[in-house]
């Protein structure tokens, strides 16, 4: 092979490296962003939001940026790094399928290909490798950033019982504690706490009360609210889908801005294994009864007395 194919070849191999560690990037930068606004950013703390965004959402496109960087300079060392994070996905994730289709098996295919190849000119691959994911970024992170912390979400700082009407559904919900819990809970022990709960929502009693419950699937979505009022939701079970007239989003009077928690459990049951879940957004999901991840619990609800609940407004305080 001439010296000319052989070069072509080089750049072949090498831009092919780039073009995938671009992909990988960009991918880590829709995810982290979008994952970072939705599950994360409930501190009170700027610096504490920003520490987990880097650390947890944005860490793995900053280090596939990185690594792409390196690479695209010093094609060995970064081959090298490369076959380094494999071997650490190997032995942290184990020798799974996934491991090797998604995570170690990439990484191996790109230290081949960044040790073969030479992507050049380095100034055009520096500038696709930082400039997609950066775009991409941009993009993903407009409509979050715009909601969140420039107009902001409501927040009237209000966590005990709360009397909530609209949409033809009036309900009592549970204050901050043991029936709005801001730890992760199975569906049967939200279903046991929702019985032994006490009158004021504030304690567990030693033998059921059966005066709480969790709210049906129709329930929660026709209560759901945004800057205040009504959201306009309708169930349709046929589809398993809900319609919204405006998004919800994680406010007040329903849900807890400062709390890492975006799912409740509803009473609602797909079959002997799973019932259906809500997130703050309003989307509605199928899920295992005995998963109880941290961002999974649920806030119970009862019947407001009548003479109350006729002159009740959205979201006053019971």
């Amino acid at each position: 092979m001439s010296k000319a194919s052989e070069s072509r070849a080089s750049q072949f191999v090498g831009w092919s490296a780039v073009l995938l560690s671009t992909a990988l990037a960009s991918f880590w930068a829709f995810w982290g962003i979008i994952e970072n606004f939705h599950e994360g950013w409930y501190f009170a703390s700027l610096w504490k939001n920003l520490g987990l965004m880097l650390l947890q959402y944005l860490s793995p496109m900053l280090i596939f940026l990185a690594l792409g960087v390196v690479s695209v300079q010093w094609h060995r060392v970064g081959s090298l790094l490369h076959v380094g994070l494999a071997l650490w996905a190997l032995w942290f994730f184990g020798l799974t399928q996934v491991n090797l289709t998604v995570i170690a098996g990439p990484l191996l295919a790109m230290a081949a290909a960044y040790w073969f190849g030479n992507a050049k000119p380095r100034n055009w691959a520096l500038a696709v490798l930082l400039g997609v994911p950066l775009i991409t970024f941009v993009a993903c992170g407009a409509e979050p950033v715009w909601r969140i912390l420039i107009v902001g979400r409501t927040n009237d700082g209000n966590f005990g019982a709360r009397i909530v009407q609209g949409n033809g559904v009036t309900l009592v919900w549970a204050p901050q504690g043991p029936g709005w819990p801001s730890e992760g809970i199975s569906w049967e022990e939200a279903l046991r706490r929702c019985r032994y709960l006490n009158e004021d929502g504030l304690t567990l009693a030693t033998q059921p009360q059966d005066i709480w419950r969790l709210p049906s699937v129709d329930e929660v979505v026709r209560s759901m609210q945004r800057r205040g009022k009504n959201c306009g939701g309708q169930w349709d079970g046929e589809t398993d889908f809900p319609q919204y007239r405006v998004m919800p989003d994680k406010e007040t009077p329903l849900w807890n801005v400062h709390s890492n928690v975006i799912y409740w459990w509803t009473a609602d049951e797909l079959d002997s294994e799973r019932a259906y879940r809500i997130c703050y957004n309003g989307r509605i999901r199928a899920t295992q009864k005995s998963w109880a991840p941290g961002y999974l619990a649920f806030r119970a609800v009862k019947n407001p007395p009548p003479n109350d609940a006729l002159n009740e407004q959205d979201g006053l305080e019971l």
